[in-house]
């Protein structure tokens, strides 16, 4: 939020906002005890989208980067005998996520080569700890047909 020049004010009630909420849930009569929150935005508020937003638009890597609402899509070109640096991209993304507190679902997240490909292609991207599957195909997000 510093980044984006708001003033200090907006920044410290959003701040007050997120700290020490309390969450209790109803099931028809039956109401739980409390339970203090320590991460999270309450759903449906207001600000939720405009700080996600925020904390999505600071991550960046060293290739192409396009976002939209939670999806980010990395691309990079790779001319012919270059090495692909997709896994550096991939690690940079992760370790940002991390240190904002941010989940990746590295299940959710696809591979897809594109043009003429060599007999032997680039090794499989890690992330989080998982292999990223390869397809031939997928949806990208905020991309119409």
């Amino acid at each position: 939020m510093t980044e984006f020049g708001l003033p200090d004010v907006i920044i410290k009630w959003t701040c007050s906002f997120l700290r020490h909420r309390h969450q209790r849930v109803k099931i028809g009569e039956v109401l739980s005890d409390s339970l203090l929150m320590n991460a999270g935005m309450p759903q449906g508020s207001c600000i939720g989208p405009l700080t996600f937003i925020t904390l999505v638009n600071s991550l960046l890597a060293s290739c192409m980067t396009h976002k939209y609402v939670d999806d980010t899509a990395l691309s990079e070109t790779v001319a012919k005998s270059c090495t692909s640096y997709m896994q550096v991209c991939c690690n940079e993304i992760a370790l940002q996520s991390q240190q904002a507190q941010m989940n990746i679902n590295s299940h959710k997240t696809k591979e897809m080569l594109i043009g003429t490909i060599s007999k032997d292609p680039p090794p499989h991207i890690m992330l989080c700890g998982s292999r990223v599957d390869r397809v031939t195909t997928f949806k990208l997000l905020g991309i119409r047909k």
